[in-house]
């Protein structure tokens, strides 16, 4: 079951991450397009709004793939000093209280998008829906809470979390 679960968390931080790099090359063409345009005509219309939803698009498709390589900081100084159980169990505990705060997140999130849905806003300079942009966010925050939660079952069953 272990290895079902973590499979499943590489082949969604992959789908995610690679969706990431997608949103990431369209900022840059959005970027490029604007300042081009912007010295020979006219910028595109809505590049901050664009860059905004994106970059949020960004953000939090890459939060899993960060905690799967494991490149947040981590302070450790104190718990290097404890015995290995207590470590593991430190360990456990911040992982499952993570997974927990972005499971919780990822519903408020989606909660807001339902909000969006159903009141039909839309952005303000280009009058576009944008809570496929929320939607987005909130999976972002959910695939990290999964993400944190298998890593607090390999911290259980005392298999190496990479």
């Amino acid at each position: 079951m272990m290895n079902f679960l973590d499979t499943l968390s590489e082949k969604i931080v992959r789908g995610l991450t690679l969706l990431a790099g997608i949103a990431l090359v369209a900022m840059m063409f959005l970027a490029c397009a604007n300042m081009v345009l912007r010295a020979v005509w006219v910028p595109v219309q809505g590049t901050f709004e664009l860059m905004g939803f994106l970059g949020a698009v960004v953000a939090s498709f890459s939060l899993a793939f960060a905690q799967r390589q494991k490149s947040h900081i981590a302070v450790g100084i104190l718990l290097a000093r404890f015995p290995a159980p207590v470590r593991r169990a430190a360990d456990a505990a911040t992982h499952f209280a993570s997974g927990l705060f972005f499971l919780l997140a990822g519903y408020e999130t989606w909660k807001w998008a339902t909000f969006l849905v159903d009141t039909g806003e839309v952005s303000e300079t280009l009058g576009i829906v944008y809570y496929p942009f929320v939607f987005a966010s909130s999976a972002g925050c959910v695939a990290l809470s999964f993400v944190l939660l298998v890593d607090t079952l390999k911290v259980l069953t005392a298999r190496k979390v990479q």
